[in-house]
C-alpha cells in the first residue's frame, strides 16, 4: 500500500491519497479508484486570510499555490478542517467545492463546522463536526469502511480522530489523527466479526465512499482483561543522550513489538498525525495506547508538523506554534518514520496581533542534526522532508518496509460537474 502526499500551497494545504499496494504501481496518482481514499487538509489556495478584522491579523501567501482551483483535482473523499481561523478554514477556497458535496464530506473542528454551516452554501448534512477524542468513547473515532473486492476478504478502513489540547485557551493546539488499512487481498480464514453502530444518527448518513455509505461502526470492544497481556512493559530507563527522555515512549515502543495484527488477510495499518500548530505528547498518549497500538498502527508512518516555533505575548495567546521542539517530542514518542514540514510558509503578515510575534526558524539541516543525535543507534531513523509547493512524495509500505520517492507528476484537470 502507499500514501501519496502532495503539497498544494506553501503552507499547510496537503492532498493525501491512500492506495492499496497494487494501485500505487499500476495507476497514475490522481486516478479515481474504488480502493483509493483521498483527504484534503486545510485548503487555502489564494486570497487574504483575515482573523476578526484586517487590522487585527491579515496574512497572504508569498508562494503561488500549485493549483488555482479545487476543480483541478479529483473530488476528495474528505476535506479536513483543523480549526476555524481563515488560514485553515478559508471560505473563498472552500466555496470552490460543489455545494451539494456529492463526492465529498467536510469534517471540521467544532467551531469551524459551525462557521461553515453558517455560510449556508453547502449541504448541511455533509458538514460534520469532529467529536473530540476520548479513550472512554469509542464513537469519538469516525470510521470509513472500504469494501473488499474479493469474496471472503476483510474490508479496509480509514479512521479519523480529533485530539484537542487540554486547557488551551487559544484553540490552536490540536491534532487530527488518521489511520488507513486497505481491504485484504486474499480471503480471510479468521472468525467473522459482527459490527454494530455506536451512533445511529451518523450511521444513517449517506457519505461518499466511492458509492459506499459512511459507516459509523466499530468491532466489538475488546475485553479489559487482555490489556495486562499486551506486552506493555513498565517504563524503561531513559536512553543516554536522548533529546526527550520520555518514559511513555518506551512503554509504547515495547507494545509495538508485541501487538501486531498483520497477516496476509489483514494488511498492515498506516498512520498519520497532522498538527500544524503542535500539541503536547501527553494529549496524544491515550489515543496511541487505545487506538494505534491495538490496530498495529505504530510506528507512525507520517507526522505533518511545523519546524518554526512562533511565540506571541501572553495576552494574545502566548505560544502559537510549538515548532521543532514539539515536533521532535511527537516524532520520538510515536517512533515516526517520516516528518514533513507543515505551516511554515513565510507569509506576508500584518495587524495588531502579529506585531509582537517572535519566530524562531529551524532549517531542515538543523532539524535533521538534532533528530539524528536524539535517535542515535536507532534501527529506524526518521526521515525529515520539506516539500516545495506542488511537490509530491510517495510513501510505500510493502508489509513492514517503507520506501519513499519523489515524482513531479502534474495534476490533471478534473471538472466538478
Amino acid at each position: 500500500m502507499s500514501l501519496s502526499v502532495r503539497h498544494l500551497n506553501g503552507d499547510s494545504t496537503f492532498l493525501l491519497t491512500f492506495s492499496p499496494k497494487e494501485d500505487a504501481r499500476n495507476s497514475t496518482p490522481y486516478a479515481i479508484s474504488a480502493n483509493r481514499f483521498s483527504i484534503l487538509l486545510d485548503p487555502w489556495l489564494s486570497g487574504d486570510s483575515t482573523i476578526y478584522h484586517r487590522k487585527f491579523a491579515l496574512a497572504r501567501h508569498t508562494v503561488p499555490s500549485a493549483i488555482d482551483h479545487l476543480s483541478e483535482i479529483p473530488p476528495p473523499n474528505v476535506v479536513l478542517i483543523s480549526q476555524e481561523k481563515s488560514d485553515h478554514c478559508h471560505e473563498e477556497t472552500l466555496r470552490q467545492l460543489e455545494p451539494s458535496l456529492r463526492h465529498t464530506t467536510i469534517l471540521a473542528q467544532p467551531a469551524a463546522a459551525k462557521k461553515i454551516r453558517g455560510w449556508k452554501y453547502f449541504n448541511p448534512s455533509k458538514v460534520l463536526a469532529l467529536p473530540v477524542y476520548s479513550d472512554r468513547r469509542p464513537d469519538s473515532v469516525l470510521r470509513f469502511c472500504l469494501p473488499c473486492q474479493i469474496p471472503g476478504g476483510i474490508p479496509g478502513e480509514v479512521t479519523v480522530a480529533f485530539i484537542n489540547a487540554r486547557l488551551d485557551m487559544t484553540g490552536l493546539h490540536n491534532a487530527i489523527a488518521l489511520t488507513y488499512r486497505p481491504p485484504s487481498e486474499v480471503p480471510s480464514f479468521e472468525p467473522t466479526t459482527t459490527f454494530y453502530s455506536h451512533d445511529t444518527r451518523l450511521s444513517e448518513l449517506d457519505l461518499p465512499l466511492q458509492g459506499s455509505p459512511f459507516l459509523e461502526q466499530l468491532p466489538p470492544t475488546p475485553p479489559e482483561s487482555p490489556r495486562s497481556t499486551t506486552g506493555v512493559s513498565p517504563p524503561l530507563s531513559p536512553r543516554p543522550g536522548s533529546f526527550f527522555p520520555i518514559t511513555a515512549t518506551n512503554s509504547i515502543s515495547s507494545a509495538v513489538t508485541s501487538v501486531s495484527t498483520y497477516s496476509p488477510s489483514r494488511p498492515k495499518t498506516m498512520s498519520v498525525l497532522y498538527s500544524p500548530h503542535g500539541i503536547a505528547y501527553a494529549n496524544i498518549l491515550p489515543y496511541a495506547r487505545t487506538h494505534l497500538v491495538p490496530n498495529a498502527a505504530l510506528p507512525l508512518t507520517l507526522l505533518l508538523h511545523a519546524f518554526d516555533r512562533v511565540q506571541n505575548v501572553w495576552y494574545l495567546g502566548g505560544n502559537i506554534s510549538t515548532g521543532m521542539p514539539g515536533g521532535l517530542e511527537l516524532a520520538q514518542s510515536l517512533l515516526a518514520r517520516y516528518w514533513i514540514s507543515a505551516h511554515d510558509e513565510d507569509k506576508l503578515s500584518s495587524g495588531f496581533s502579529v506585531k509582537n510575534c517572535v519566530t524562531r526558524k529551524h532549517t531542515l539541516r538543523e532539524v535533521r542534526a538534532l533528530l539524528t543525535g536524539a535517535r542515535k543507534g536507532s534501527r529506524a531513523p526518521i526521515d525529515i522532508v520539506v516539500l516545495d509547493c506542488g511537490a509530491e512524495i510517495l510513501i510505500e509500505v510493502p508489509h513492514a518496509q517503507i520506501r519513499v520517492r519523489e515524482r513531479p507528476v502534474p495534476i490533471p484537470a478534473w471538472p466538478l460537474a
